[in-house]
């Protein structure tokens, strides 16, 4: 078997039911020299029984790494992940994003050393989410403007990011005024430069740690790339019962000092200092 030249982090914690959406889109990827790695942040046993029959179902690789439920340890779970990959190349989302067809093949083709690339994604409402099913998803449907109008969707700018094509996609990307930033939903990098600056932070918890990654890799020396209008993923909606104001306040405080200090490497991250 060839060796993959994509590792596929996916983050994920008790949600079967967005998590499979998310996996029939990976299974229909244009780009299909990957492994995906399932970045669990200590689920239940349903979780384990849904990624096992999906795997009988692909030809490409899948990793669970799994570990205890002790409150939002998002960090410490995709550091383990990291480690987990085996190719020299890492993209990144989550189980509640579901990537277009071809989302891999423009993270793939984009790839460049010296550089991270910033993706976004296109957030739908509940309504839309719990409608899109497994024939949408297969079909790409649930990529078109039109059908998730019919299906609960408003009118908006943003819609762009589902129409452009590569031409229009490419002048969005240049002018848009949103940061290049790492974003834990659509982000990929070179995993030698991951681990150069020792992974996530896993004193942060919810709130700005994928940014804080990518400020260290800007400090490191490497540069961004903005690829929201190209690599499209759709955003399943969802409570957040683990966002708190303490948390995000402690993650400012950190993120403040790798600014200040340009800090590249942190000592809570994979290897502990």
């Amino acid at each position: 078997m060839q060796a993959p030249e994509i590792s596929v982090i996916i983050s994920t914690y008790n949600a079967t039911a967005w998590l499979e959406k998310v996996l029939w889109g990976y299974s229909v990827q244009s780009f299909q020299n990957f492994e995906l790695v399932i970045a669990d942040d200590g689920s239940t046993e349903e979780t384990a029984q849904l990624i096992k029959s999906f795997e009988k179902n692909v030809s490409f690789p899948v990793v669970h790494v799994w570990q205890e439920d002790e409150g939002f340890q998002k960090s410490r779970i995709l550091n383990k992940a990291v480690l987990a990959c085996s190719a020299p190349y890492i993209v990144m989302s989550d189980g509640d994003c579901i990537p277009r067809k071809d989302f891999l093949e423009i993270h793939f083709l984009r790839k460049e050393q010296g550089y991270f690339l910033s993706g976004g994604y296109f957030m739908l409402p509940m309504e839309t989410s719990e409608i899109i099913s497994k024939e949408s998803i297969l079909s790409g449907k649930c990529f078109d403007v039109n059908w998730l109008m019919e299906h609960g969707l408003e009118k908006s700018f943003k819609n762009n990011k589902l129409t452009a094509g590569r031409t229009k996609a490419a002048l969005l990307n240049t002018i848009t005024p949103t940061n290049a930033s790492w974003n834990g939903h659509n982000a990929s990098g070179w995993k030698k430069d991951i681990l150069a600056i020792n992974g996530f932070d896993e004193r942060m918890q919810y709130g700005g740690q994928d940014r804080e990654l990518g400020e260290r890799l800007m400090n490191l020396g490497i540069k961004s790339k903005q690829i929201r209008y190209s690599a499209i993923c759709i955003h399943l909606d969802h409570p957040r019962g683990y966002k708190n104001e303490a948390s995000i306040e402690k993650n400012r405080a950190i993120r403040k000092t790798t600014k200040e200090e340009k800090r590249k490497w942190t000592p809570y991250g994979i290897t502990k200092d």
